[in-house]
């Protein structure tokens, strides 16, 4: 296969940060990379194979299928098995031709099965005879089998994690990929350039000082149990989304982040932050060619958005 030129990818780049749109018009970027012959041209349906959840194997593998080579949205994902050792299958990044397969199960021709409507964009997983999407909508799914959704017999743990877990990505996922793409995401970074840095001026005046003071207050209350982890004395998914938020946003915007561990009134916060990476699991995942380099994602980082002093 011919290495990518640059119009090609161009294409994937604008493809990557699109999944907002409806998946016509996403296959019609791809249309292209097609003919650039990266990608194969016919798609495949997905199977018609579902049976009733309660007969699913208990043996049967994670599959992560997202966009390969980034981060994104699917890291969330994947600290949850690598924090807990869970074996899964990273299916685009082992095998490049598997895009064949992702591309086919958002595609506008792909109508689902019997009991698994068809996902409209990445990450999706796999997990026996069920197909689901949506990053937090996996995670909650994920969570209880993997020990990371609160102590055992509180009933309400995994609502409380999951507010917290939502609230970490709606101000450090969601609003810092507007940061770079304002107006429309289907449209260049150097189209909007000027939104862009207004955007971004109000997002490290305003936003981010808003949500490491909102965590900050999270860790300080009684439902933490401690200030160490944010919720009940012990570590959760909505503390691993909260540091993959931090880390992208450290990534992306490095001088305001800096500025804001320095004021010294969000300690507990970045406490959190570096207590998470230097777990023995996460250290090691991270050291691991398996942890994909910040690029053309949600977190990407221009110099002129992040002023020194914005």
């Amino acid at each position: 296969m011919s290495l990518l030129t640059y119009r090609s990818f161009l294409h994937m780049r604008s493809l990557i940060t699109t999944f907002h749109h409806p998946t016509s018009q996403v296959v019609h970027r791809l249309s292209s990379l097609y003919r650039s012959r990266i990608v194969p041209t016919t798609f495949t349906g997905l199977a018609t194979m579902s049976v009733p959840a309660s007969k699913r194997q208990k043996t049967s593998p994670y599959e992560l299928l997202y966009w390969p080579g980034i981060p994104g949205r699917g890291e969330h994902i994947r600290l949850c098995f690598e924090e807990t050792g869970t074996p899964y299958k990273d299916v685009c990044n082992a095998d490049k031709a598997a895009m064949k397969e992702l591309i086919s199960l958002i595609s506008d021709k792909n109508t689902g099965d019997k009991t698994n409507p068809p996902p409209l964009a990445p990450p999706v997983l796999r997990h026996g005879d069920l197909t689901i999407a949506q990053t937090p909508n996996i995670i909650l799914y994920l969570a209880p089998k993997l020990g990371l959704a609160g102590p055992e017999g509180d009933e309400n743990a995994i609502y409380h994690v999951n507010e917290l877990a939502l609230t970490a990505l709606d101000g450090f996922s969601n609003e810092a990929h507007d940061t770079h793409h304002p107006i429309a995401p289907g449209a260049y970074y150097e189209e909007q350039k000027e939104e862009a840095k207004n955007k971004s001026k109000d997002y490290i005046n305003n936003r981010i000082p808003k949500f490491l003071g909102y965590f900050e207050r999270v860790l300080q209350g009684e439902a933490s149990k401690g200030g160490e982890w944010l919720y009940a004395g012990q570590l959760t998914f909505a503390d691993l989304v909260l540091w993959q938020c931090l880390d992208g946003v450290t990534f992306a915007f490095p001088k305001a982040v800096k500025r804001a561990r320095d004021s010294g009134k969000y300690d507990k916060v970045f406490r959190l932050y570096e207590r998470i990476k230097e777990r023995d699991s996460i250290k090691s995942y991270l050291a691991s060619e398996r942890r994909k380099k910040y690029s053309m994602g949600i977190y990407r980082h221009y110099p002129e958005l992040d002023a020194d002093e914005a």
